[in-house]
């Protein structure tokens, strides 16, 4: 039986920053350096394949210092922790590896500058994600306040509308920021945003990707976890922009062929956390189905490396 024809849009870039690259190869090498276990707190990066995966090299993953002995080692996750997590951790003379994503731990040294300064800060955030609980843990209670939404800016309660910055959470939709950041400006005129957009290249040129591809087909489908912030807002930008069906998949046993019944066109991407294997995995599943010719849509390249911290690089 004949296949029916199908041309797949491949976004790039998708898949996997260099903040995410680096923190998989942390645990890795941690694995390598001191055995396992090594412990974990919280995922590494928000994709189920990419922890399991760990898991079985032997890594331990917990949500809280207080799970992990004394006597391993333990790494922070990508999003970011508050300070106290590295405070304790010091007191009871763990050997930790911090693997924050240097583009999230740009935006905590931000804020303690803007405190320093006498500052207020607003984050633009998603109320319990892993990064805006780590950003709003640099400084004390108090001294940074979480508004999500435009109607958020209008109700917030600062100490003095004189004597304030912003910081944005890094996964966020550029698009909705500017609504947000706006509504900020509009309320405090003077207050002090990042000399450098918060959001990072990785979710902005994945965004845009998105945007390229979106009018082109029928249906977009975003390789990634229902946790990760960077995926969920893919979904958004991609319904935003032209595509009437937008949805996440984590692997190929996702998705929902019935919806793509008669679809010509299917755009493919994936989110900052999510391996290239999953995504050839999705495109092997439509090749079973359909007689594909996939075209890549390229709005950026990427050069971006970012170094291991030195005490894994450092032989015993």
């Amino acid at each position: 039986m004949t296949k029916p024809a199908l041309t797949i849009y491949l976004a790039a870039p998708r898949g996997f920053c260099a903040g995410v690259d680096r923190a998989i190869k942390i645990v890795e090498m941690a694995l390598e350096k001191w055995g396992a276990p090594v412990y974990v707190r919280h995922e590494i990066v928000h994709n189920k394949f990419v922890v399991d995966s760990l898991r079985d090299k032997g890594a331990v993953f917990v949500e809280e210092l207080s799970d992990c002995p004394d006597d391993r080692p333990v790494i922070f996750s990508a999003h970011g922790v508050p300070k106290i997590v590295p405070a304790e951790a010091e007191r009871r003379n763990m050997v930790y590896v911090d693997a924050t994503c240097p583009l999230v731990s740009k935006v905590h040294i931000e804020a303690e500058r803007h405190s320093e300064n006498g500052l207020q800060i607003i984050m633009i955030g998603h109320a319990g994600h892993p990064e805006t609980i780590g950003t709003m843990g640099q400084l004390p209670a108090g001294e940074v306040l979480l508004v999500e939404t435009e109607e958020d800016v209008e109700t917030i309660a600062v100490r003095d509308p004189a004597r304030l910055a912003f910081v944005t959470q890094t996964t966020l939709s550029v698009d909705d920021t500017i609504g947000i950041v706006a509504a900020l400006r509009a309320r405090f005129p003077e207050i002090v945003g990042p000399h450098k957009e918060d959001i990072c290249y990785a979710t902005t040129n994945r965004q845009e990707s998105v945007k390229e591809v979106a009018p082109k087909v029928d249906a977009i489908l975003v390789v990634g976890a229902p946790n990760s912030s960077n995926s969920r807002r893919l979904v958004e930008v991609g319904a935003k922009n032209g595509c009437a069906y937008s949805q996440l998949v984590q692997r190929s046993g996702d998705i929902d062929w019935r919806a793509l019944d008669g679809a010509k066109a299917v755009g493919i991407t994936a989110g900052a956390s999510a391996p290239e294997i999953l995504v050839n995995e999705v495109i092997d599943a439509f090749r079973d189905r359909y007689d594909v010719t996939v075209e890549t849509v390229e709005t950026a390249v990427e050069r971006v490396n970012f170094k291991v911290p030195r005490v894994l690089r450092e032989t015993a």
